[in-house]
């Protein structure tokens, strides 16, 4: 993906600011069972950091500009994301949640999590993705509160059904909804 990227990089007018995340996702996306949603893995922060750290080690040597540690659904996985990430030198990061019912998706305050990246350097930025847009207002002071930039990138506000392996429901973004987040402070959607 990053050799991809570097090619997008070489077509791209230099007049214009370009730059490469690296996606880390959550440990349960590797599972393909949909515990990425309910943050309930059964792991402790030592077995996620062993999952995690290869992965990292890859992507931060790989050229990206930023590691985008992104669709987190749990606290311990946002500890061991951050420990693994102090011990990597010159690698930013930034730091997305995903959420639900002003949650993480494992039922924790999302703030304990952005009061974690404040404490990290490498973090320039948090914020919250893979959420419904309709929750994205209420979780915004609490991002704000970690002194970073802020990211929305939400999903469509559908919902996912793990058992059929498909998203039900209506879409619920709107794109005036954007102009909201902007002025409550994100950064960038």
């Amino acid at each position: 993906g990053v050799e991809l990227a570097d090619v997008a990089r070489q077509r791209v007018d230099a007049s214009e600011p370009l730059f490469v995340a690296a996606s880390v996702g959550p440990y349960g996306a590797a599972l393909a069972d949909g515990s990425e949603y309910t943050g309930d893995y059964g792991l402790d922060v030592a077995a996620l950091r062993a999952f995690h750290r290869p992965r990292l080690e890859v992507l931060a040597g790989a050229g990206a500009d930023v590691l985008a540690l992104e669709t987190i659904p749990c606290l311990a996985e946002v500890e061991a994301l951050l420990l693994e990430l102090e011990r990597l030198e010159g690698v930013e990061a930034w730091l997305s949640l995903s959420c639900a019912d002003g949650r993480t998706r494992r039922g924790e305050d999302p703030a304990v999590a952005w009061a974690m990246a404040r404490d990290v350097p490498q973090v320039v930025a948090v914020g919250v993705n893979c959420t419904d847009p309709q929750e994205i207002d209420a979780l915004l002071p609490a991002a704000a509160q970690a002194g970073r930039p802020v990211l929305v990138y939400p999903n469509s506000g559908e919902g996912w059904d793990p058992v059929a392996r498909t998203w039900t429901g209506d879409p619920s973004f709107r794109p005036g909804q954007v102009d909201g987040w902007l002025r409550a402070g994100a950064s960038a959607v």
